[in-house]
């Protein structure tokens, strides 16, 4: 299981990758591998308010839909617009497919996420 290690990570399987203000967002390896062939890749709306853990977006796979929530609060500025038509990046790459960025409008949220190490053991424990 790919676990890179300059990313944070959500009990949800949101990985987020920081920029400055920005947190790109999307799902994990182990996600994407439990979801299965994915179809479907809803992208929010840009200019949202979002907080942390609230649903922003879902993914349809061939074996179910999936919520996508926001590991951070602020606001949402840009899609990953490739994923409307290429919506099985995901599966072939699910750290260089971002669903979503968020500015942040609170970054010390970052500090409650797991980083790899603490994401690879909470997976062990699932």
């Amino acid at each position: 299981m790919n676990i890179p290690g300059d990313l944070k990570y959500t009990e949800g399987h949101e990985w987020v990758r920081v920029e400055g203000n920005v947190a790109y967002v999307g799902i994990s390896d182990h996600a994407q591998h439990e979801l299965g062939d994915i179809v479907y890749v809803e992208l929010p709306e840009i200019d949202t308010e979002i907080d942390s853990k609230e649903e922003a977006t879902n993914i349809e796979s061939v074996k179910a839909a999936a919520p996508v929530y926001s590991p951070v609060t602020g606001k949402i500025i840009k899609v990953n617009e490739d994923l409307e038509d290429n919506s099985e990046n995901i599966n072939s790459d699910a750290y260089g497919s971002f669903i979503f960025a968020v500015e942040m409008s609170d970054p010390s949220e970052l500090d409650s996420l797991m980083d790899a190490d603490a994401y690879k053991e909470f997976l062990e424990k699932e």
